[in-house]
């Protein structure tokens, strides 16, 4: 794996921490301010399952982004806890700088 170029960590962190990590948390273990909120909670995207899901599956973050495979319940949980995010027009770039920073902090994680 090639280290990741200041560009898309920077445009992948800024887009995790604004628009995952109120749930997920900074540290990707499900510790954000929402994670118990949601029915069911968020997860913890560190484990060992998850980890080898996401080798097998290397775009699993972002076909959970693109399809949603939750229906609603991002919307849901962000809404009756009062947060508001702006509207985002995701491009291929985000998804790929999110899916690369992501996959840098999971696979670092203890």
């Amino acid at each position: 794996m090639t280290p990741m170029s200041a560009a898309y960590a920077g445009n992948g962190e800024t887009l995790f921490m604004g628009r995952c990590a109120m749930c997920h948390g900074s540290d990707a273990k499900g510790s954000g301010p929402l994670a118990r909120k949601s029915d069911p909670p968020t997860p913890d995207l560190t484990t060992p399952a998850f980890k080898r899901r996401l080798a097998e599956y290397p775009g699993v973050i972002v076909s959970s982004i693109i399809l949603r495979p939750n229906g609603d319940l991002i919307p849901r949980t962000l809404k009756e806890n009062g947060y508001r995010l702006p509207p985002h027009t995701w491009t291929v770039k985000d998804f790929r700088d999110l899916n690369d920073y992501l996959r840098d902090v999971i696979n670092k994680s203890k």
